[in-house]
């Protein structure tokens, strides 16, 4: 990395269960400009800061400012990663590494920053709903997990709020729906919407389908499932025509995805825009450019005109949580 004398980086982070992104950015005319940015597989160390000094001593520049993207709730200043025997603390880094300002938040809550920041061929529109400036925006991401944030604008600017809503109660909209509530209520007890929309929750789907008899599983099918990752496999087949029971399963998570998104944005009323982002959107694109997703987003009865003026767009940016954590990290004071 080629760095100038006058340039003044910050250290951004996306600290997620499988993995962890850091980057050093710059101040850019519109936002944050990347300089680097490495991976590294978060099972394989002890906590963060191991993380962070190994990158330090990869890329060894000054760093005054740190914000870092949790994949769990922030709570002042400390948080712990859902899937990871990690505890965080803005202090403890602050310490460690001598930096001035320290920020930790929701990885939701930093891809949610990063929203107003990205450029149109970042985005891809699912209708043709004209954005409205100054007005509330919403992020769904089903990835791994499920997260959601809000924007909320007001006094001329957006104000992030963190969310654990994808661990609400998931509500069928439907029979089949309510059968599979019935099939995952058996095995988890209480059944999060997390449980149904992620990358865990298309294998539930495809599982229920099977087991209730509706799909026969074809061998090739069962031993690339034993292969490589399940909803990988599923979403593969299902995208390629090759099962019926994985487009059936498929076409179920896209339109309780939707109806996800669509209370979301009832919630917040979000009329500056739904985003989609996370790791599965992208993936299958194809299928949410059909009608199955809007169909099942704009379904609330009285207020489907309401909806059908909500522009819905995917992001397309993988790196979006870094860009809002490292925008965060420039706004400390």
């Amino acid at each position: 990395m080629t760095t100038s004398k006058d340039e003044t980086f910050v250290l951004s982070g996306d600290i997620g269960g499988t993995k962890t992104n850091l980057g050093l950015f710059v101040k850019g005319k519109k936002r944050p400009v990347p300089k680097v940015i490495e991976t590294f597989a978060s099972q394989n160390a002890p906590d963060l800061e191991h993380i962070i000094r190994q990158f330090l001593e990869i890329h060894p520049v000054p760093v005054t400012h740190a914000c870092f993207g949790i994949a769990g709730p922030v709570i002042k200043g400390k948080s712990k990663i859902t899937n990871l025997p990690w505890s965080i603390s803005e202090n403890r880094i602050k310490k460690t590494f001598d930096f001035n300002h320290v920020r930790l938040v929701n990885d939701l809550t930093a891809t949610a920053m990063a929203i107003p920041l990205l450029n149109k061929d970042e985005l891809y529109p699912l209708n043709q709903a004209a954005s409205i400036k100054e007005q509330n925006l919403a992020l769904i991401a089903p990835g791994t997990g499920l997260g959601k944030a809000m924007l909320i604008y007001e006094n001329g600017r957006y104000l992030p709020v963190p969310s654990e809503g994808g661990h609400a109660d998931f509500a069928p909209n439907n029979e089949a729906e309510m059968k599979l509530w019935r099939y995952l209520y058996q095995h988890y007890g209480h059944v999060s919407i997390e449980r149904v929309v992620s990358g865990s929750g298309l294998v539930n789907i495809y599982n229920w389908l099977n087991d209730s008899g509706r799909f026969s599983e074809p061998e090739w099918l069962k031993q690339k499932r034993k292969q490589t990752d399940p909803a990988k496999a599923i979403t593969e087949a299902a995208l390629a025509g090759k099962d019926p029971g994985c487009v059936e399963a498929l076409n179920m998570f896209v339109s309780i995805f939707g109806a996800v998104a669509g209370n979301l944005a009832l919630t917040g009323v979000t009329t500056g825009g739904v985003y989609l982002g996370g790791g599965i959107p992208p993936k299958i694109l194809s299928k949410l450019t059909e009608n199955i997703f809007m169909d099942a987003f704009t379904n609330k009865g009285r207020f489907k005109s309401f909806l059908e003026k909500i522009p819905v767009k995917v992001v397309l940016n993988d790196k979006a949580a870094l860009i809002g954590a490292a925008y965060c990290a420039m706004m400390i004071k």
